[in-house]
């Protein structure tokens, strides 16, 4: 008999950086319902972010193609029809799927202005929802359609769904609608087609219009007591004093609604048939790496590879995880290997038509020949290129390119280099410092290799 194929969820949240998560070293009780999963699955300890802004992470996320290579290098840039996405893969492998929360890959224009094709507000045809053709509780640019506590989504038939309350919690509620009436009807134990569900939280990102990150009410109080991460601590500035609290009040939440999503898959008896990855889009250095004099274009929280914006909280549990119940992952990865992880646990085998590698590889062969590092480009802030290993992070930039306008570029300057045994925090930047010449001149190689083989350009870099 052949076995049952897993349900598959991808949880995953906007702007939150890995350490607000008690399986990475957070001293209050923000996230027991992520720990408790880390418990009983993986937990990949450096897991850090291919691209630090929402709308081209996910369009990596829904194909498993760089970026640069779909075009959807920068916000306001729609996902093109003809490429392959997740969906489409598991829809032809039998699965149902479903898409709840924010998708930010509809409209297309100018970034900062009124985009040409305009979705931003409005409900998302068919063939521009990226192969998810069930269930669908979205907008396109959610911060648009609502704030922290309340506005609405629209529906598969493109109605409107006002909802009111915190915003967390209501996007949640979306999600367990799809098992009341999509799965609970269709599933039977044994018989029923699995799903794939994708849970877009926009939590913990800040409110645009309100310019603050907004928790539940009592947030403030509840978590003024939080320990600050050293990295904002040391630098100082930005508005992490003010936000912070909200911000941990945002991820509580979003953990006490992934509760109330395993609870519900117990309830239905598929919890032990379910895999559930949850994981963030991209960190934020809460305006603390945002007066950078090499920056051409802009910057509000996150768009810099430094840590604070793309290491990223990276759970796995279920199915073939499920054997390696607790284990912790040292070794670095990139959330560019989620699609292709996905495809994987669906039995599906893409080839080199995804990017990245297949996580479960990670944690179960320990290859020696391994490269353990990771890549990622940076744009609206800058066209930038950076690479991250265990000892080093070492960023790169075009001079001569505006991150808001150009895709990418042949010819780049050092930026920074951060040596992280004696600098952890990146503070100290050593990229002119002649002790460390020798490690620089390597990773400028193992970095061109990277942009020659994501992007198909010889390029240079100069000191």
């Amino acid at each position: 008999m052949t076995e049952k194929r897993p349900n598959i969820i991808f949880y995953f949240t906007d702007q939150q950086r890995s350490d607000t998560c008690g399986c990475y070293g957070q001293p209050l009780p923000i996230t027991p319902c992520l720990d408790q999963l880390a418990s009983e699955g993986v937990c990949f300890e450096n897991a850090f972010s291919p691209q630090p802004v929402c709308g081209p992470c996910r369009a990596i996320f829904q194909t498993g193609k760089y970026a640069t290579d779909t075009g959807c290098f920068r916000n306001s840039i729609a996902l093109p029809q003809q490429v392959k996405t997740v969906a489409n893969w598991l829809e032809e492998a039998g699965y149902q799927t479903a898409y709840i929360g924010k998708w930010h890959l509809a409209s297309e224009g100018e970034l900062e202005k009124k985009p040409h094709q305009d979705y931003q507000i409005a409900p998302i045809p068919l063939h521009l929802r990226g192969g998810y053709k069930g269930f669908w509780r979205t907008a396109d640019v959610l911060e648009f359609t609502s704030d922290g506590y309340g506005g609405y989504v629209f529906d598969e038939d493109m109605n409107r769904r006002d909802f009111a309350g915190y915003r967390a919690d209501c996007i949640t509620d979306f999600a367990l609608e799809f098992f009341d009436s999509t799965v609970k009807n269709s599933w039977e134990g044994t018989e029923g087609r699995p799903f794939f569900m994708t849970i877009s939280h926009i939590e913990p990102h800040h409110q645009n219009g309100a310019h603050h990150y907004q928790g539940p009410e009592g947030s403030k109080a509840e978590f003024a007591d939080f320990v600050p991460p050293e990295d904002l601590k040391m630098l100082g500035g930005g508005d992490w004093q003010e936000e912070y609290p909200d911000y941990l009040g945002a991820c509580a939440s979003l953990d006490k609604n992934l509760g109330r999503l395993v609870a519900r898959l117990k309830e239905l008896g598929i919890y032990d048939n379910t895999v559930i990855i949850f994981a963030a889009d991209h960190g934020s250095h809460f305006r603390t790496r945002n007066r950078d004099s090499k920056l051409r274009g802009y910057d509000d929280y996150k768009r810099t590879g430094h840590d604070s914006a793309l290491k990223v909280p990276l759970v796995i549990s279920g199915g073939s995880f499920s054997g390696n119940k607790g284990y912790r992952e040292s070794q670095l990865v990139s959330t560019e290997s989620l699609p292709k992880t996905i495809m994987a646990l669906a039995g599906v085998d893409v080839g080199d038509a995804m990017i990245g590698e297949n996580l479960l590889d990670v944690v179960e062969k320990k290859d020696d020949n391994r490269k353990n590092q990771v890549f990622a480009q940076i744009s609206e802030s800058k066209v930038g290129r950076c690479i991250r290993t265990a000892e080093y992070l070492y960023a790169v930039y075009a001079p001569d390119k505006d991150g808001g306008l150009d895709m990418n570029s042949s010819v780049y300057a050092d930026d920074y280099l951060y040596h992280l045994p004696t600098d952890p925090h990146q503070l100290v930047d050593v990229v002119a410092d002649p002790a460390h010449s020798q490690a620089k001149a390597q990773l400028r190689q193992s970095l061109l290799a990277w942009i020659q083989e994501a992007e198909g350009i010889t390029a240079t870099i100069t000191d």
